[in-house]
């Protein structure tokens, strides 16, 4: 170990202590230790078995899914559970790690949520032995563009851990469309199959990678997922690895499900994360963790850091959903369409780097779906209040019952001031994070690193 990485550790973990007294968490250690040594992550991780999870909507929750389990049957796992997921956040969860216990190889296990654009920067230093794949969406398309050149980017990440396995989302075309150097498996829905039919006419990513022609699906769960056909030519969805073949059970706040012959819950709702639960079996079942260890691991399961967090503000039970492109923020809304109460729902919109400056996406969300709800009333919040406020309104939903405010202070006191006993808060990443740092103040959540 040169100077320079020793300096590094000692400078990052110095700042991770006196972060840590203060009671906040950063990803400041990471950022200094990386000054001291551009490479240290190459050091940090030399011991580890790494899984890693990419793509566009699903990161944090498969991850801590996938941690739950992988502790049930190895012990303590190294994760960067916050969705600290560019350079600076790994360093900085690799320089805060406990020691933890081996796995089968007998390295330590670490399950790491990493950004799309971030992965080929990261893969010089680390090797991981599996990567997963979930999804690819327009998302932040000032950062990633089109969903072909995000693809190209967490290939160009794989590539260069060429014998690390890919554990792709066999329901997505964009996955089975490019021969790769890595081994790869799929997972997927195989519950039921009819007529092939075209998607939705809003659904982007169904042009078949061979011929061009549009593809359609023998059965379609979202967006352009799903068991897919070129009639035109010989391309369609892969054979699956690992299969979910039934849904028991779906409602706002739990699922269930059964995959590979094992009926499983999981303790968040909506289809969407059903996916992520699928991902976390699989690589379950590909290190050779057991059906019980995997139940274990769901049991303890909850939501995190805002993707279906709860808690309370006053006398309201609230529940807090990320959003961040038309995919995400529909399937959020049909999760919330499943809730047997009244409820008041707030959108809060930021428009920051980490939010996408871009925010024209909301327009391709389906709002329309709060017309199909038993919403109280809806509160228009952050940075751009004005522009989440008319796209409510164009949904129909009465506009008397739309307030605005930039302030997330405010937001919290129209909620806590409701007639309903429950709220819905949809926000983007920066508007999550302040909403949580302000209910941290209050003692309503804990902090987290971020």
């Amino acid at each position: 170990m040169t100077m320079k990485t020793q300096m590094g550790i000692l400078a990052g973990k110095t700042a991770h202590f006196v972060l840590s007294k203060m009671g906040r968490g950063s990803t400041l250690p990471g950022k200094i230790a990386l000054k001291y040594d551009a490479t240290i992550l190459d050091t940090l991780a030399k011991d580890y078995e790494i899984v890693v999870i990419t793509g566009t909507n699903g990161k944090t929750l498969t991850t801590a899914l996938t941690v739950g389990i992988l502790k049930e049957a190895f012990g303590d796992i190294v994760t960067n559970p916050s969705g600290a997921n560019m350079i600076t956040g790994i360093t900085s969860t690799f320089l805060t790690a406990k020691s933890g216990k081996s796995g089968k190889s007998g390295k330590k296990i670490a399950v790491l949520e990493i950004d799309e654009a971030s992965l080929p920067k990261i893969t010089e230093y680390i090797t991981p032995s599996l990567f997963v794949f979930t999804n690819i969406f327009r998302d932040q398309m000032d950062r990633y563009g089109e969903i072909y050149t995000t693809y190209d980017m967490i290939l160009a990440g794989a590539a260069k851990a060429p014998n690390a396995t890919i554990l792709a989302n066999g329901d997505s075309p964009l996955f089975h469309s490019r021969q790769v150097v890595n081994p790869v498996q799929f997972y997927g829905f195989d519950t039921e199959s009819h007529e092939p039919q075209l998607a939705h006419y809003n659904t982007e990513g169904i042009v078949c990678p061979k011929c061009e022609h549009i593809l359609q699906y023998k059965m379609n769960t979202y967006a352009n997922l799903g068991d897919y056909i070129c009639l035109n030519c010989d391309f369609k969805r892969p054979h699956l690895d690992y299969k979910l073949t039934a849904l028991t059970n779906i409602t706002n706040t739990t699922s269930e499900f059964v995959i590979d012959g094992q009926d499983y819950k999981i303790n968040v709702g909506g289809l969407y994360n059903i996916y992520n639960a699928l991902a976390a079996v699989s690589v379950a079942e590909f290190f050779g963790v057991s059906p019980e260890q995997i139940k274990a691991g769901f049991d303890k399961s909850r939501a995190v850091f805002g993707r279906q967090e709860t808690f309370k503000i006053g006398d309201k039970s609230c529940t807090l959903v990320l959003i961040k492109n038309p995919v995400g923020a529909s399937q959020a809304l049909d999760m919330i369409k499943l809730a047997d109460y009244p409820f008041s729902l707030s959108v809060l919109l930021n428009a920051n780097y980490a939010d996408g400056i871009d925010t024209s996406w909301i327009w391709d969300a389906n709002f329309e779906a709060v017309n199909d709800m038993d919403i109280t009333e809806m509160n228009a919040g952050g940075v751009r209040h004005s522009e989440i406020a008319r796209r409510l309104r164009v949904t129909g939903y009465p506009e008397n019952k739309i307030r605005q405010a930039e302030k997330l202070d405010d937001i919290m006191t129209m909620i806590e001031n409701q007639d309903a006993d429950h709220a819905y808060i949809l926000a983007t990443y920066t508007a999550m994070l302040e909403f949580r740092e302000i209910l941290a103040t209050k003692k309503a959540v804990g902090k987290e690193m971020h």
